[in-house]
């Protein structure tokens, strides 16, 4: 298994585009090939007008993971998401973050 965890900063007028990247309508993440799981959390606003968020996804291999972060479909739903940033050193603690969805491979 391999486990690939985020947070991210997005920009208000975005975060419903990110939300459906991950979660609803420009979801395909349950169709992949090795996808076992993926969470996400939303966290509070922040004060230069940002939303954080944290996400996990498991999958059944690294390669299944580069797979869809390098493919054309990740790249043109990221872009329509708008601009988000990682966050690395000194990033925000989780207070204030809810869970807002659990996906897992059906079937």
């Amino acid at each position: 298994m391999f486990l690939a965890m985020n947070r991210f900063t997005v920009p208000l007028e975005n975060a419903a585009d990110f939300e459906a990247l991950w979660l609803g309508r420009d979801s395909r993440l349950h169709e992949l090939p090795g996808f076992v799981e993926f969470h996400m959390l939303r966290g509070p606003e922040a004060e230069d007008g940002t939303r954080l968020y944290a996400s996990h996804t498991v999958w059944e291999n690294e390669e299944a993971f580069r797979n869809w972060t390098t493919s054309p479909q990740f790249r043109e739903a990221h872009a329509r998401a708008g601009d988000t940033r990682k966050l690395h050193a000194g990033a925000p603690r989780f207070e204030g973050f809810t869970s807002i969805q659990v996906k897992t491979r059906q079937g």
